[in-house]
């Protein structure tokens, strides 16, 4: 299955689709994504769409193949044009956009020491840090 992605006002995604894969053969049985943009704009009366990757994620295709956008698109995610890449959204206001992956770092790196079982490690925006958290 081949996914599109619906992008609305602002590049926001409001939609994703899925599309059966023989129905982006050109005549060579090549898929094109030209071919399911034309076939979900008959279908939904909707004209902007870009095709993403399921196995896409941070800029790597996790079955080796060809990465795809970056990411795959998600609901309230944006379509970067300039980048053709899918962002999603800022998780925190002192995060920085990672522009190898499309994804959103923290600007300071989780801490990698061991924890206890029931612990785990929180961002904390109003200090700009990461914090031990105890489930509960």
């Amino acid at each position: 299955m081949a996914s599109f992605a619906k992008i609305g006002l602002n590049g926001k995604v409001i939609e994703v689709q899925s599309v059966v894969n023989e129905v982006l053969h050109d005549s060579n049985r090549v898929e094109q994504e030209s071919i399911g943009i034309d076939f979900l704009t008959k279908l939904t009366g909707w004209a902007i769409w870009k095709q993403t990757s399921y196995n896409t994620h941070g800029g790597v295709h996790n079955k080796g193949g060809k990465p795809l956008r970056k990411n795959h698109a998600g609901i309230d995610m944006t379509y970067d044009e300039d980048r053709d890449a899918f962002i999603p959204k800022k998780p925190f206001n002192s995060w920085i956009l990672n522009e190898t992956t499309c994804l959103w770092n923290a600007p300071v790196s989780m801490p990698t020491e061991e924890l206890e079982k029931n612990e785990y490690y929180s961002w904390n925006e109003s200090i700009i840090n990461w914090e031990i958290k105890t489930k509960e």
